[in-house]
């Protein structure tokens, strides 16, 4: 059976955390700069949930308080937090001065074959070689689930969404090689219109 979180701390927000994930965020509203001191006075995790345009999603990830950057003397924090685990939203807890909720920590199934994810890993090197020139590879890159792939780009939230979603990492990396093949070929649309384009209209033969 999963396990529960009671009264766990949770910030709805216009983004989507995934595992493994580092972001700065800027804690200025006074329930979230009390429930951040609380969490690190107590060196707690909080959950990062989606606020979409269509709701608050159900499904959301643990946030851990990797370091505190900058402290503003109204109480201001500028933090950065680390993806930890992804859980469900049992039911809301409303009687705390900031959002709270019962959760479900989701349990994962290390599914991933060594063909599914090599070809993932092998598509995520051609994009990441094609957007800074530096292709990696080795330890480095054999070390990267689904999650460490696509905590690494910029992913729109609506597929890091689905991502979270997913139990299985057979299809978390299947979901991320066509993602990363429709990437490319983006990409390299994008190029060869710009080619053309210096070329008059016409391609170089």
């Amino acid at each position: 059976m999963a396990p529960t979180i009671e009264r766990f701390p949770l910030f709805p927000l216009g983004l989507v955390l995934l595992p493994h994930e580092l972001v700065p965020l800027h804690i200025f509203e006074e329930r979230y700069k009390l429930m951040i001191g609380e969490c690190l006075d107590e060196k707690r995790e909080f959950g990062i949930v989606w606020l979409s345009d269509d709701g608050l999603k159900e499904t959301g990830c643990s946030a851990r308080i990797a370091r505190v950057l900058e402290r503003f003397d109204d109480g201001r924090l500028n933090i950065l937090v680390e993806g930890t685990e992804p859980f469900r939203l049992l039911r809301k807890i409303e009687d705390l001065p900031y959002p709270a909720g019962d959760v479900e920590v989701l349990p994962n199934d290390p599914d991933g074959d060594d063909e599914t994810a090599g070809k993932a890993r092998s598509r995520y090197a051609d994009l990441v070689e094609h957007l800074t020139e530096s292709r990696p590879e080795g330890e480095a890159l054999a070390r990267l689930d689904a999650y460490g792939m696509a905590a690494t780009l910029d992913v729109e939230p609506a597929a890091k969404q689905e991502l979270l979603e997913l139990r299985s990492e057979r299809g978390r990396l299947e979901q991320l090689d066509a993602l990363f093949t429709e990437a490319l070929e983006r990409i390299r649309f994008a190029e060869r219109a710009a080619e053309r384009a210096r070329g008059n209209g016409h391609l170089p033969t």
